[in-house]
């Protein structure tokens, strides 16, 4: 078997002139974090909806678990085992901590949606969404109204109800955005223990919480990979440093 969960394989998209994936391959390896930074505007978010199967690539193929599944809808890959979170938070607002997460249970049960409200007391429900809460640090906010948790909390919610989907893999845009130091502490610590259950690709302009959390980091400029490697390898790159640490190469 692979070590390799997510494959890219020569992916290519355009719009028109412009090229905003552009001949790109990457793996997402089992047990790991693997970045994917690059200035705005390079191609990064585009990247994973191709992934998530929101948009359909060029060219190329994209493998989830050695299936090949670019032809595959974003339910199809979800129901894989390929969990998202969203750069803009996708909660139901006026639903509680707890209602969001059961939600997510309930369909992992395969049970319908239009019976929810009675199912808002079946301990079936509520005892995996709790572990779920409680795993993500918000156990004691089970109660309260999505619309009403702070920023960071609405990340950490996303990720618990990811969790209830019972994911092969996650991919997060930019999980960190808007958070304060506080929340970023404490969602990289979530996420940095996530990657035994799950592989996630990771996209994230934080670089603090890149260098704490990657095995790996691709450097994507202009809808290519220009490099892959290490933390240590990025931070020593000199055309990394040029185009996206906005240093220059000594």
């Amino acid at each position: 078997m692979s070590e390799a969960v997510l494959e890219l394989d020569h992916v290519s998209k355009r719009f028109g002139a412009l090229i905003v994936s552009d001949d790109v391959s990457l793996t997402l390896k089992r047990g790991e974090i693997h970045a994917l930074i690059g200035p705005n505007g390079a191609g990064k978010s585009t990247l994973i909806k191709q992934i998530a199967g929101e948009l359909a690539p060029d060219a190329g193929t994209i493998r989830f678990d050695g299936r090949d599944i670019t032809d595959l809808d974003m339910a199809a890959r979800a129901r894989l085992g390929l969990a998202r979170s969203f750069q803009v938070s996708s909660l139901a607002p006026e639903f509680t901590a707890m209602q969001n997460v059961m939600l997510a249970v309930q369909a992992v049960s395969g049970r319908t949606f239009a019976f929810f409200k009675p199912a808002l007391k079946d301990a079936s429900l509520i005892e995996p969404a709790m572990i779920y809460l409680t795993r993500t640090g918000l156990e004691e906010r089970a109660n309260v109204r999505a619309a009403d948790l702070s920023h960071g909390e609405r990340r950490q919610l996303e990720i618990g109800i990811a969790l209830a989907l019972k994911p092969r893999a996650f991919l997060l845009d930019e999980p960190m955005a808007g958070i304060g130091a506080g929340g970023t502490r404490k969602l990289t610590e979530l996420l940095s223990g996530l990657r035994a259950e799950a592989p996630i690709l990771l996209i994230e302009h934080d670089m603090d919480a890149v260098f704490a959390l990657a095995d790996r980091i691709s450097v994507l400029v202009y809808g290519r990979i220009i490099t892959t490697g290490s933390v240590e390898e990025i931070r020593g790159h000199p055309e990394v440093r040029r185009a996206y640490l906005g240093e220059e190469a000594s």
